[in-house]
């Protein structure tokens, strides 16, 4: 088990890193972790909803993602109040006051799943929240050391020295801890650590007689590896730095309040002609060439945050004085004409109007879409230019059914259809296009991955402003990457005192 200090400690990626390893060292291998919060999900191969998190260390370790692996996934909302997705499937909601009360409710849901993966697998590795040292949370814990101490599994501690207090957050960690839950920790892992580390040495033994737990390893650094980041912290990237503004494409993405699925525009930021940045507030929108509204947990709070703070106005100029707009999943969604919720199922707002950019109306339901798809472009013009015929792989995950009522100068074309839905053949519409073919809504997450569809997007969105892009040979490999990553890794930990803690033999590798 990995846990850390704190939240954003390097806990997703370094489970990652150890999933790839045991993998590549001959073991089977899953994650699991029993509750994530988070608004970057996924779908599995059976159409289940889990943390993307989970689903990336899965692919690491070379296994089909199941919900056994993320058996709770909390999808913060407002006003304190998150939904709960439980094996895959809505189950109501969950309040802040309610914390405490978890362990009840869900505590079974997550040991059957710990049994059911651990009948399968060789190794799992499983992957804490935040710090097991939260003693006001301790009573309703079901993610941390109430989870090592069900399996008796050997516990390995990470802290960030990044931050800042690396030996005070590690020790007091230790410290805060009981007595039993303390004996379960058999290493420290310092992680991110820049510079010279003739530095840090005089420390670590200072901290191992202080806390009476080895140092198994201090991690580098890096910035040359590519993995999925589980929280939102690439929306801290929104400015342009002076040698970007050159890029042939300027490419701005909304920072909405409950923004979901980020990593859908990933793919983008890796073409070198490209620059793509979060826009935190309207001032900083400035002109792009190519403006996106991200998917939402709550489509009509957020179209009236963007009400609020001036940024529908400004993507609306935009839209009409030049600029490519794409609207995905909730922004897909406030680009048409009206969302409906009469029932008041995903916020308090009955009836809210859209940008008006798309001729579509959204009424929500009961019903959640979660599948994995197969799409295909079916109008090839605008931003879709070239395309046509393009079979994309994607996912949904979204409540609410959009359908057209555009007249005049609101008229759409259907672009975008599925052509598979959970493995099976299916007929529907996915995304459409504005008359113009410069406003482009769809429900598909991760179609960017698409390398032609990604770059017949952004090429015709840097032709209409004049430009020109320039594509580099698409050489990018997510598995090469793991294997970059898992050898970053091994590189700078003790995996044999790491298999020893486990109980695993050694098979002879290093």
């Amino acid at each position: 088990m990995v846990q850390g200090t704190g939240s954003s400690v390097g806990k997703s990626v370094l489970v990652t890193a150890l999933c790839r390893i045991f993998a590549q060292d001959g073991y089977r291998t899953a994650p699991f972790k029993s509750q994530n919060m988070s608004l970057n999900a996924g779908v599995t191969p059976d159409g289940k909803e889990m943390g993307r998190a989970q689903i990336v260390q899965a692919e690491a370790a070379g296994v089909a993602p199941t919900v056994e692996m993320n058996p709770i996934l909390l999808k913060p909302e407002a006003d304190h109040r998150s939904q709960l997705v439980v094996m895959g499937r809505p189950d109501g909601n969950l309040a802040s006051k309610d914390y405490a009360s978890r362990r009840t409710r869900l505590w079974g849901t997550v040991t059957s799943a710990l049994d059911t993966l651990r009948s399968q697998y060789d190794v799992v590795v499983i992957e804490g929240a935040g710090s097991p040292a939260e003693i006001n949370l301790r009573k309703g814990d079901i993610v941390n050391m109430e989870i090592a101490l069900h399996l008796n599994s050997p516990v390995l501690l990470v802290g960030d020295i990044d931050k800042g207090g690396v030996f005070a957050s590690l020790y007091g960690t230790v410290a805060l801890v009981s007595e039993p839950e303390r004996e379960l920790v058999k290493g420290i892992i310092i992680n991110k650590f820049r510079g010279d580390i003739s530095l840090l040495n005089p420390g670590l033994p200072q901290l191992e007689e202080l806390t009476g737990v080895p140092v198994l390893g201090v991690v580098p650094y890096f910035t040359d590896i590519y993995v999925p980041e589980e929280d939102a912290a690439q929306e801290a990237r929104t400015v342009m730095s002076s040698n970007q503004q050159a890029r042939a494409l300027d490419v701005a993405v909304v920072t909405l309040p409950h923004i979901s699925n980020f990593d859908d525009f990933d793919p983008i930021a890796r073409e070198s002609g490209v620059n793509l940045r979060y826009a935190r507030f309207p001032s900083q929108l400035g002109t792009p060439d190519l403006l996106i509204i991200p998917g939402t947990k709550t489509t009509a709070d957020d179209l009236a945050y963007l009400r609020s703070t001036g940024f529908a106005q400004e993507i609306v100029r935009l839209a009409n004085t030049g600029t490519s707009v794409i609207g995905v999943c909730g922004g897909f969604q406030m680009l048409g004409a009206r969302i409906l919720d009469p029932d008041r199922l995903e916020s308090q707002i009955a009836e809210s109007d859209g940008l008006g950019l798309v001729g579509v109306e959204t009424r929500f339901s009961d019903d959640k879409q979660t599948s994995l798809i197969e799409g295909e472009v079916t109008e090839a013009r605008g931003l879709l230019e070239g395309a046509l015929g393009c079979r994309f792989e994607a996912y949904e995950i979204h409540m609410g059914q959009t359908v057209p009522i555009g007249t005049g100068n609101l008229r759409v074309d259907p672009a975008l259809s599925v052509r598979v839905r959970s493995g099976k053949n299916s007929d529907g519409v996915i995304g459409y296009l504005s008359e113009d073919g410069w406003t482009l809504g769809t429900y598909t997450h991760g179609m960017f991955n698409d390398t032609r569809l990604r770059r017949a997007i952004l090429g015709n969105a840097a032709r209409r402003k004049g430009g020109t892009l320039r594509f580099d040979e698409d050489s990018f490999s997510q598995s090469h990457e793991y294997d970059k990553l898992a050898d970053h890794v091994r590189s700078s930990i003790d995996m044999s005192r790491v298999r020893e803690s486990m109980g695993l033999q050694s098979m002879g590798i290093s």
